[in-house]
């Protein structure tokens, strides 16, 4: 059997600096590992090698839909919430919402260069497609129909 040790992410980004600004408060910790145009946070919860690699040119956002954190509860989901304001980050709430043909709890926020993340728990999974059921939300609200 093979163990995974973390997920990884690599995000392009147009300014590493301002990008690192953001990570740090929405992940409240610091790079593990900062290089001209490169950044690395080593998150130990959840386990994830998150990397920033600077690229001046990236005009409009990439085929990337959304990325999260899902949590174990609705406390959690407000506990991110509230340590991400208190951060000065701005945040947006969706409770009770049918997304991913689930209800979940979810709180968003948008890093410098309009990638979306959400903190999540879901409520209840599996629930039957339905015609305009969404498949997956964003924090614009827009929503992705099966």
């Amino acid at each position: 059997m093979i163990t995974a040790l973390k997920a990884h992410i690599g995000i392009n980004v147009r300014n590493v600096e301002t990008s690192i600004g953001f990570y740090r408060k929405m992940l409240g910790i610091e790079p593990s590992k900062v290089r001209t145009g490169y950044a690395k946070f080593d998150v130990q919860n959840p386990p994830l090698n998150l990397t920033l690699n600077e690229n001046p040119g990236l005009k409009d956002a990439g085929a990337l839909s959304h990325l999260g954190i899902q949590l174990s509860s609705t406390e959690d989901v407000l506990a991110y919430r509230d340590r991400w304001s208190a951060e000065g980050l701005e945040t947006r709430e969706e409770i009770g919402t049918d997304c991913c043909y689930a209800v979940q709890n979810k709180s968003w926020v948008i890093d410098p260069d309009g990638n979306e993340w959400e903190a999540f728990v879901v409520l209840q999974d599996n629930l039957a497609e339905v015609k305009q059921a969404s498949s997956c939300c964003t924090v614009e609200g827009v929503c992705a129909t099966a």
